[in-house]
């Protein structure tokens, strides 16, 4: 993929589970939310992997471990063995081990994930900053992780121990909303300390090596929800990705979306994997998506015509996102989306 400024979503004419050997998935807002499979992801996944697709899931959230994630995806009914998950625990703990001795103490906050995951790489996990860790890794421990978690982190961190994150995202999706991710709790440590910590997880590269290392994918796609995790980190790692309308990312965000951000392809679903996607034609008169064309007025985003929402959807990016060139459009697209029920 050219990182070149990307003016319009992509179009495909092979199904792209067929463009493209592997699927590299988020979970939450992609296959599931809540615990419960997203409408269509079951099936569609089936669909890809029996046409010779490989399925990975990429998860930031270091909480739980590979084997408990193949577990519920199978009893989702989307059969998954432990080899097919990346967790942001696994790529924190390659970047911690490539950083201080075989066999060194490194004390953990976060959950089973994080342990399993050092283990691993041969690391040794503690619980105190007393115990001499030669590291300090703090990842997604689940909404009863002890405030005096973070204490103990802090008196280790202004030690002058090296201070290492699964991830930094602020949110995490829960079954009843949007709850604080680890990012937030990396937030407390910092403010305690002023020390910054190396981060592991999407969208910085670490994330992407090691879902590269354990997949052997030669043509991955990314699809995910999230446009400053799953899409940044495509772009980061300069492969394609597709954003799915399931999870976090509202239409709004998407048309204001700066070039990091822009995904190479947009549907509704995880049955965009089974498609091919519709070219977005531009000419004098906007951009024309399907039965939808867009245009950029002096202050809003303009949308005619009548078909399927992702089209509409499509064309008004295309015009978004080329008005706005490098940076991030600030046009008004509350009409036009709500033509589209976005």
């Amino acid at each position: 993929m050219s990182q070149g400024v990307r003016t319009r979503p992509v179009g495909s004419g092979q199904p792209l589970s067929e463009a493209y050997d592997t699927a590299l998935l988020d979970l939450d807002g992609v296959v599931y939310a809540g615990g419960s499979a997203i409408a269509h992801a079951v099936d569609s996944l089936a669909v890809a992997r029996s046409g010779g697709m490989r399925l990975a899931y990429v998860t930031n959230n270091a909480l739980r471990t590979p084997d408990t994630v193949a577990a519920h995806l199978t009893e989702l009914g989307i059969p998954t063995g432990a080899d097919d998950v990346i967790t942001s625990a696994q790529a924190v703990a390659r970047l911690i081990s490539e950083q201080v001795p075989a066999g060194a103490r490194v004390l953990v906050i976060g959950g089973e994930g994080l342990r399993v995951a050092l283990r691993e790489r041969g690391l040794v996990p503690v619980e105190s900053a007393d115990d001499d860790p030669a590291a300090v890794v703090q990842g997604y421990g689940g909404p009863d992780l002890p405030w005096g978690r973070f204490a103990e982190a802090s008196y280790a961190v202004r030690r002058g121990v090296p201070w290492f994150a699964s991830n930094t995202d602020l949110t995490i999706p829960s079954g009843r909303g949007i709850a604080p991710g680890n990012g937030a709790a990396v937030e407390v440590v910092r403010i305690a300390t002023g020390a910054e910590p190396q981060v592991a997880g999407k969208p910085l590269p670490p994330m992407h090596r090691e879902t590269i290392i354990r997949t052997g994918a030669e043509r991955p796609l990314v699809v995910g929800d999230r446009l400053d995790t799953d899409i940044e980190g495509a772009f980061n790692g300069g492969v394609d990705s597709l954003l799915v309308l399931t999870g976090v990312t509202d239409g709004a965000q998407l048309l204001a979306a700066p070039p990091q951000h822009r995904p190479t392809y947009v549907d509704a679903d995880l049955r965009g994997l089974l498609t091919g996607q519709p070219e977005v034609t531009g000419d004098g008169a906007g951009f024309r998506c399907g039965g939808w064309t867009a245009t950029a007025g002096a202050d809003r985003l303009e949308l005619t015509g009548d078909g399927e929402a992702p089209d509409g959807l499509r064309a008004l990016c295309a015009a978004a996102w080329t008005a706005a060139g490098e940076g991030s459009c600030a046009l008004d697209g509350g009409k036009a989306l709500a033509r589209l029920g976005l």
